[in-house]
């Protein structure tokens, strides 16, 4: 039987939710490269303590998650990419992954076929296209690399094997068991990201229940097989977390005098007055407001040292991801194709 990730027939994905649950036997093998451990979950302390503590708060049946886990396998290679996500690299070396000529040229393509549905989502959610294609590009390649980790083994090997973040993967596997059963979709079914993140934006399960939304009205919140539902779940997203319309962004910035080196740099938060920067000898073209908080970027490029300035809707896009480079990618990408396409 074929798997579905975001089944459009309720009666299809209720038959797919049935066929979990009846299969709980020992956890099944997977097909990804390197060597894999059988989780055995159910075996677990940690594991019925999750299972127990869910039960008692959120009423869920025990047996249903005795089986939902118990299809869940310990995934070694994930806890490798998770020591050492590509936000690691330096500017010089980041940068490329994401600002080349066919990653800008299928930006284009996806931002005329979906010309409408950008101009709908920047209309009520006041999120420009470039900033939206920036992140659905940056992500996902446009819908076509959405992951291809099971997001049940994903959540439960960073749950139960990465001590370091262990709480927060914990309370998204408890989020994609509640998502499960709201969106009538079978958990073990969903393909992601080594760190659970799914669909053409790579929401997280708590994500995808917040801010997801079904803007082509037909009745279900599809981040997998539709880009009118991702175009506005990420457009949402943005307007939940601040965005404002209009505002700027980020801009390059010239640095006279060796006083800009005392400052904090690359931190997401906004922390310096326009005054501070420019006693630091920090100067960009963009205007500011006198009691606005700025972000300090100073990156090694390719061609030597980049400084540059970052208003509240730079802090906004690193809500979505908190690498500071990440967001700089974005805004270039999204930059970077609006350009293309209107010359």
């Amino acid at each position: 039987m074929t798997l579905f990730p975001c089944c459009k027939r309720r009666l299809c994905a209720g038959l797919l939710m049935l066929a979990g649950l009846l299969s709980v036997g020992a956890p099944r093998a997977r097909t990804y490269t390197g060597v894999i451990e059988r989780g055995d979950y159910l075996r677990r302390e940690e594991a019925q303590r999750f299972i127990d503590d869910l039960n008692a708060r959120r009423g869920i049946d025990i047996v249903k998650l005795r089986g939902i886990l118990a299809q869940a396998t310990k995934q070694p290679r994930i806890l490798e990419l998770v020591s050492s996500p590509a936000e690691g690299k330096p500017w010089s070396k980041y940068r490329p992954i994401f600002l080349n000529e066919e990653r800008i040229a299928k930006g284009v393509e996806f931002w005329e076929k979906n010309e409408k549905t950008l101009a709908r989502a920047e209309r009520v959610y006041g999120v420009p296209p470039e900033i939206i294609v920036g992140i659905i590009g940056v992500e996902t390649f446009y819908g076509t690399r959405m992951g291809r980790f099971s997001v049940l083994d994903a959540l439960a090997t960073l749950g139960f094997d990465y001590p370091p973040r262990s709480a927060f993967f914990l309370g998204q596997l408890e989020e994609l068991i509640l998502l499960a059963g709201e969106e009538h979709l079978n958990p073990a079914a969903l393909k992601g990201s080594y760190a659970g993140a799914m669909g053409m934006g790579q929401f997280i399960p708590g994500s995808y229940r917040r801010f997801a939304v079904d803007f082509d009205n037909d009745g279900d919140r599809d981040l997998f097989t539709s880009a009118e539902d991702a175009i506005g779940s990420v457009a949402n997203y943005f307007q939940k977390h601040g965005w404002r319309p209009g505002g700027w962004v980020i801009s390059p910035a010239r640095v006279v005098g060796d006083k800009a080196a005392a400052l904090k740099a690359n931190d997401r938060m906004p922390r310096y007055s326009p005054a501070e920067l420019t006693a630091a000898g920090i100067f960009s073209s963009d205007p500011k407001a006198p009691d606005e908080k700025l972000v300090y970027l100073r990156l090694e490029g390719a061609r030597g040292t980049e400084h540059w300035v970052g208003h509240h809707n730079f802090f906004v896009i690193t809500e979505y991801n908190h690498s500071v480079k990440y967001a700089l990618a974005v805004y270039q990408l999204g930059r970077e194709i609006k350009r293309r396409r209107n010359r």
